[in-house]
């Protein structure tokens, strides 16, 4: 069991697979962070979502959300800004997948290799490097970190999408093919990622995917 006192940090990036961050991802992120003895902290950045996706029809509506309001849902209201962030909060810090990360957190979704993040996410990853702190990242969020520690070679992975593994490599990442539950750790940037959604996955393989990811995460942050 981890110490009661750890904590890590979960980014959020809206509520829904398709617009946010993707739910199952983020709920068994949370459910293996209090599985392992260790506290969450939700973070999202106070911006609005890039647009926002009947998750029913799969066509946009329209209307405009909040990327912190709607995240506060999963989070069950207790979530902080992101642009309070400090990586002295935190032992580790995690990022679950869903179209949010690509479309919130960065426009990956919109302009592949050629994308930005946003400069609270930047500032977020920046931090934790700096303070030898480990940083995981589920299904399509890798690719944040593939655009962030590309010049540093990070290892890591989307899981098989020949696609999104060379937008990756092209950033200057590394990519490692992988299948359900496993992760690929970057010993050297205290990096771990995981499939997840990237792969047509069961809820109990995006459990299996998550606890092998937060455990290596606690590892490192050790």
């Amino acid at each position: 069991m981890a110490d009661k006192s750890l904590r890590i940090g979960v980014v959020l990036s809206g509520c829904g697979v398709y617009d946010g961050a993707e739910i199952h991802e983020a709920v068994c992120t949370l459910l293996a962070i209090a599985k392992v003895g260790a506290v969450a902290v939700c973070y999202a950045p106070d911006i609005p979502q890039a647009h926002v996706v009947n998750h029913l029809s799969g066509q946009e509506t329209g209307e405009s959300r909040n990327v912190l309001v709607e995240s506060a849902r999963i989070a069950r209201g207790k979530i902080t800004a992101l642009s309070e962030f400090s990586a002295g909060d935190v032992d580790a810090l995690i990022f679950p997948g869903g179209f949010g990360a690509a479309k919130n957190l960065s426009d990956f979704a919109f302009k592949g290799a050629d994308c930005s993040v946003n400069p609270q996410v930047v500032a977020a990853v920046a931090a934790m490097r700096a303070a030898g702190k480990p940083i995981g990242a589920l299904c399509i969020a890798p690719a944040i970190l593939a655009k962030i520690l590309g010049q540093q070679g990070v290892e890591l992975t989307i899981g098989n999408d020949p696609g999104t593994a060379a937008a990756l490599e092209s950033m200057g990442a590394v990519h490692r093919t992988t299948t359900h539950g496993e992760i690929i750790v970057d010993q050297g940037l205290k990096v771990v990622t995981s499939p997840c959604y990237m792969l047509d996955a069961t809820l109990a393989q995006i459990a299996e995917g998550t606890e092998n990811t937060v455990k290596a995460l606690v590892g490192l942050a050790k």
